[in-house]
């Protein structure tokens, strides 16, 4: 079918008369997905194999730049410098049609010697998304920026591109990061005695990766300490019976002590005593989001870009003017994190409030939390979300600012 918008096989979910260059998004975790501002470049509208390659190895390059003979180099291996050159330039132009079929160059760029893919930064890609909040949850320990950094990885890097070599290395790498978050993120919930999302987050180590012996191992410990001896030795004959047809070897010392431990019941489930539990707040249910009244179309971007950055922070500001739509993104994207805060998303209203010292009793009225006789009630509200993990949106605070931002300033 002919495409007489020339809109280089998009799928429009919106349109735009601006001539500014519009936010370019790349996916390269579990499936290759391009789209510029609203609309998805349909895979038809590829037509030379090589654009795509193109744009994928800029999109992994350091900085998204890459040497124009690095790229040759990569591309086209064999090939004789003058004909590498020439496929470059034909390739370049096709990417640069599918990506920008009116305004020419304006996501790949020429830069002396290299190519450069959206200089203006207006670009995101799932890879770097993925690290950089791989990175925020290693940093912060945090279970529910751990939750949302594993969210991110869709699966693995270009499968597609099975066996080519430039691809090969960082999918191993993207590969392990994210077994070392399953892995480290499954110690952190046995360090709480959460034992069954502790199993849960190891049974997807050991799917990704079925020789994972760390991960055997966890779970083995985990249904010893949960009292489930039973499951705990069927889960190393599993590793056993992996090792020996996937790698011809067998558990090791430690995996082999534990299991002897565990057969001759010399160990017993031992609950830390020691560690204090988490801190309940009283009759809670998981969020308290007013339910939608009309469908929400159109704002993809904003709400992927939203999602992206509270996995990068604890603290996200949406700023715009009145009646641009910040509390209904800020709404649905919450709704879709409900799942990622184990003491839910709280809403609180501050548009009815007059007086900053009303801030505080405004959240602990949503919260439920009482005031105590003779304690401040910001004290009180410290000590009954000290180790919390939600999500709070604090909305319609523009004319409580200093009052909200001391609020939030103690308790980050």
């Amino acid at each position: 079918m002919d495409n007489p918008s020339g809109s280089g096989g998009r799928k429009q979910h919106g349109s735009s008369g601006s001539e500014k260059s519009e936010a370019l998004r790349v996916w390269m975790l579990g499936d290759f997905k391009v789209s510029v501002g609203p609309s998805i470049v349909e895979k038809s509208a590829w037509h030379l194999r090589k654009a795509t390659a193109l744009v994928k190895l800029l999109s992994l390059a350091p900085h998204h730049r890459l040497h124009r003979e690095r790229a040759t180099e990569l591309l086209w291996p064999g090939h004789a410098k003058k004909a590498a050159s020439n496929n470059l330039r034909q390739t370049l132009h096709a990417a640069r049609r599918v990506l920008d079929p009116t305004g020419g160059s304006r996501y790949l760029v020429g830069e002396d010697d290299s190519l450069v893919m959206c200089p203006e930064g207006n670009l995101w890609v799932d890879v770097d998304a993925f690290e950089e909040a791989a990175l925020t949850a290693r940093r912060s320990k945090s279970t529910a920026a751990y939750r949302a950094a594993l969210d991110l990885y869709a699966g693995e890097l270009l499968p597609e591109d099975r066996y080519e070599e430039w691809v090969e290395g960082r999918r191993e790498e993207l590969r392990q990061l994210h077994l070392t978050l399953l892995i480290e993120l499954a110690a952190f919930y046995e360090e709480r005695d959460e034992y069954e999302p502790a199993i849960e987050t190891l049974q997807k180590a050991m799917t990704a990766a079925p020789t994972h012996e760390q991960a055997h191992l966890g779970l083995m410990r985990l249904h010893a300490l949960s009292g489930r001896p039973d499951r705990a030795l069927s889960q190393y004959e599993r590793l056993y019976n992996a090792l020996s047809r996937g790698l011809g070897t067998q558990p090791g010392a430690e995996t082999r002590g534990l299991r002897a431990e565990i057969a001759a019941g010399r160990f017993k489930p031992t609950p830390s005593a020691a560690t204090p539990q988490r801190q309940v707040l009283p009759d809670m249910s998981k969020h308290n989001l007013p339910a939608p009244r009309t469908s929400f179309v159109g704002r993809e971007r904003e709400m992927v870009e939203a999602t992206r950055m509270l996995a990068m922070t604890r603290l996200l500001s949406l700023t715009g003017p009145g009646g641009c739509g910040k509390t209904r993104l800020a709404l649905e994207a919450s709704r879709d994190l409900v799942e990622n805060y184990p003491d839910g998303v709280w809403f609180v209203q501050l548009a009815p409030l007059s007086e900053g010292t009303l801030v505080p009793q405004a959240l602990a009225t949503t919260l439920r939390v009482r005031e105590q006789p003779g304690h401040p009630l910001l004290d009180t509200l410290l000590n009954a979300l000290h180790d919390a993990e939600m999500l709070l949106i604090l909305d319609n605070c523009e004319h409580l600012t200093d009052a909200t931002a001391r609020l939030a300033h103690a308790l980050l």
